[in-house]
């Protein structure tokens, strides 16, 4: 302050700044302004000093900016939240024009919602129900919860939606906010899950009658219990293996490669030199899965009874192609170097689960050729039972 006070007094002209000065009670700041008084012959006489106390205005300015900072690191955390999420927060005037959206919504940019109403964003019966129900909380004042269902051109959308009504500080109603929450995946896997609850009955019930009928026709073909028990096993062990690659693609179909490696996996391990497989990446749906699964079973268990499985030395060739354009898919099953094959005097179960089943389930044609030098079956599957391919 004397510094100050000197620097008038020599120079003449006004300076300011702030001191700090500690009382009994607290630690007081001031704004010190000192200006010089001049003599009547024009020199600098003395100085006139006013100090004002601004303690409780800088207090309020570095609480203001306290505030801001932590406003500020709100608002980020706030919006990194929100990117992270699929909701979608939005704020609407009451004419129903979009002030503000935290992210894309109804596939569209946060750009292209703003300023616009949902009118204009999905034309004609698109958005009644959305509009519907915000015009109903301007008019209560009160919040609403919903679902809605939009149809945006690209995809039908589900969403949860939570509004309320926005008042200015004076109470006054200037227009609702809200929250969208996108729960498309959610209602579509709600509808494939009953999908699938439908397929699980209507499936159970042809199971049963499938396994029934494999029991008959074991028992006719089978000489002894014992030899009863093990064929009628080892056919319900093949279902299970194909109903364990449908569960887990979820009953949307199975690949067509690892269904044969799932039925020949037994002999993959324990002689995979006599084993080959080659074919595209082709998926099945669950019917043809099924059905196509027996048939590898009795192919495979023939062989190792009679064919190139059974004895060392012989081979098997599972192949596969596309049959030409929306043809489906032809399987070959080869057998070389095994035992001198003849064609036999009656048909068994498995012979009926390849020729007949696959014929009266898929429409499939079969052709089984008792070649001298081994088994040569043929399926060609039509197209409407393969399953698109998986993204």
């Amino acid at each position: 302050m004397v510094a100050l006070k000197r620097r008038v007094l020599e120079t003449g002209k006004a300076e300011d700044c702030e001191v700090s000065y500690i009382t009994p009670d607290r630690r007081a700041l001031f704004a010190l302004h000192a200006d010089p008084v001049f003599a009547d012959d024009g020199k600098v006489g003395g100085v006139l000093c006013t100090a004002v106390d601004i303690s409780r205005i800088r207090s309020l300015e570095s609480e203001q900016r306290r505030l801001t900072e932590d406003l500020a690191t709100a608002a980020q955390r706030y919006e990194f939240a929100l990117r992270g999420s699929n909701v979608a927060v939005f704020t609407q005037d009451k004419d129903l024009r979009y002030t503000s959206v935290s992210q894309p919504l109804f596939d569209l940019t946060a750009d292209a919602i703003h300023g616009r109403t949902d009118a204009e964003l999905l034309p004609g019966a698109r958005a009644e129900a959305l509009i519907a129900l915000k015009k109903e909380v301007l008019r209560e004042g009160a919040p609403r919860d919903a679902e809605v269902r939009i149809e945006t051109g690209k995809r039908t959308r589900w969403y949860d939606l939570h509004i309320e009504p926005m008042r200015d500080v004076s109470g006054s109603l200037v227009g609702l906010t809200g929250a969208a929450v996108d729960i498309t995946d959610r209602k579509e896997g709600e509808a494939h899950l009953r999908l699938l609850m439908r397929e699980l009955t209507h499936r159970s019930k042809n199971l049963l009658a499938v396994i029934q009928a494999m029991a008959r026709q074991t028992a006719r073909h089978a000489g002894t219990i014992e030899q009863f028990l093990e064929r009628f096993s080892a056919r319900v062990q093949a279902l299970s293996r194909s109903h364990d690659l449908l569960v887990q693609e979820s009953w949307h179909g199975a690949s067509l490669e690892n269904l044969v490696r799932s039925h020949l996996a037994y002999y993959l391990e324990r002689q995979p030199e006599q084993v080959s497989i080659d074919g595209p990446d082709i998926r099945l749906k669950p019917e043809a899965a099924q059905s196509l699964g027996l048939a590898l079973h009795e192919l495979a268990a023939n062989a190792a009874r009679h064919g190139s499985l059974s004895r060392s030395g012989g081979r098997v060739h599972v192949s596969w192609q596309r049959a030409g354009t929306n043809r489906g898919v032809e399987l070959v099953w080869r057998e070389t170097k095994g035992p001198k094959v003849r064609a036999p005097k009656r048909r068994g179960f498995g012979s009926m689960v390849i020729e007949h089943n696959l014929t009266r389930a898929l429409d499939a044609e079969v052709s089984l050729n008792f070649a001298s030098d081994g088994l040569i079956c043929r399926v060609l599957i039509p197209q409407n039972h393969l399953a698109p391919r998986t993204a």
